[in-house]
């Protein structure tokens, strides 16, 4: 994936990289991803300790909420990685992705890069980011119009089957990773396909050797029903209800971002449980700038919209989450009242 963004000469971005870059807010920090890193991975494994320890057994559910957190903060750091905020070159960012995506949660890191890169280059653009086209959600009266058949009864309904469906955007990345596979596009096809295997089929394995069938399939279901709400709840405040663009409509790159773009208020916590992306008007503006400076951008940028009258919007977590579902209410009322042909 290729971050770095090229500032024309003089442009209000480029202006704004300057302060950044001068306030050293794109400096790597080695140090806080190896603690970052390190600690996940001793919680990891702790996780798979506690899980053979414990047996056939339902305090096992409880292991499996562990570990629906612990897939959420693997895929938050590879998503670093991917930005190369952690290391500079390609080679052990690609190295360091296929560990950390394809064989510690089963999600295709090449596939994912693929569509992460689209996202950043054109955010909340109706036909060019891939995260809003229509499928079984949509996110504007057009995308409702256009809607059939199943998609057009869950677009009906999308704003009270929202959070359900994330239960499953779990084995979503899942199933998309290996449909991955079958297209001549994607590097290293082989690679992604033999860590993807060795990740499920261990996984399966550890859970019907240790568990009955009937527990086996019980923390199946909770832990990746969980670990795909966490993620999809976390990603979802970024974009959703905020303002979309369509074929025609173009924006400077700085508008861009921070017009489609809303920053979740918080403190420590939800720095952490977000892995730093409640900053994601900063994480926008500059994709390679290591996260735990992203919360100091905020000032820098803040100040710098306020001075070219760019809108910037941030809110709390729980409001950003019902401004979502309200979008997706509204969207879907033409359907539910028979509006829409």
């Amino acid at each position: 994936m290729t971050t770095e963004t090229i500032a024309a000469p003089g442009s209000d971005y480029a202006r704004l990289l300057q302060r950044v870059t001068d306030a050293g807010l794109m400096r790597r920090r080695p140090g806080y991803y190896a603690v970052r890193i390190g600690a996940i991975a001793a919680l990891y494994g702790a996780g798979l300790a506690a899980f053979f320890l414990l047996g056939d057994s339902w305090w096992q559910l409880l292991v499996a909420v562990f570990f629906a957190v612990m897939f959420a903060q693997v895929a938050l750091v590879s998503h670093d990685v991917a930005h190369r905020q952690v290391f500079r070159k390609r080679k052990p960012t690609q190295y360091a992705g296929w560990v950390l995506g394809n064989l510690m949660v089963g999600m295709g890191y090449g596939w994912w890069m693929d569509k992460h890169t689209r996202h950043h280059a054109n955010p909340n653009h109706e036909e060019l980011d891939p995260d809003v086209s229509p499928d079984f959600l949509v996110w504007s009266t057009e995308q409702a119009q256009a809607s059939t058949g199943l998609a057009r009864f869950i677009a009906r309904r999308q704003a009270f089957l929202f959070y359900p469906l994330l239960l499953l955007e779990g084995l979503n990345l899942h199933v998309s990773g290996f449909r991955s596979l079958t297209r001549p596009t994607l590097k290293h096809r082989a690679v992604e396909g033999v860590l993807l295997s060795a990740h499920v089929l261990v996984y399966l394995a550890a859970l019907f050797a240790v568990l009955s069938p009937v527990k086996a399939l019980v923390f199946l279901a909770v832990h990746q029903g969980l670990w795909g709400l966490y993620l999809g709840s976390v990603f979802a405040p970024g974009h959703k209800g905020m303002p979309t663009l369509k074929a025609g409509e173009k924006l400077d790159y700085l508008r861009r971002q921070v017009l489609t773009t809303r920053n979740v208020r918080g403190g420590w916590f939800t720095d952490l449980a977000m892995g730093g992306l409640n900053y994601q008007i900063e994480h926008h503006l500059f994709p390679n700038m290591p996260s735990p400076h992203l919360r100091a951008a905020r000032v820098l940028v803040r100040e710098h919209c306020a001075g070219i009258d760019v809108p910037y919007y941030e809110t709390g977590l729980l409001t950003s989450h019902r401004e979502a579902v309200e979008h997706m209410y509204r969207i879907g009322v033409p359907l539910r009242v028979g509006t829409v042909g």
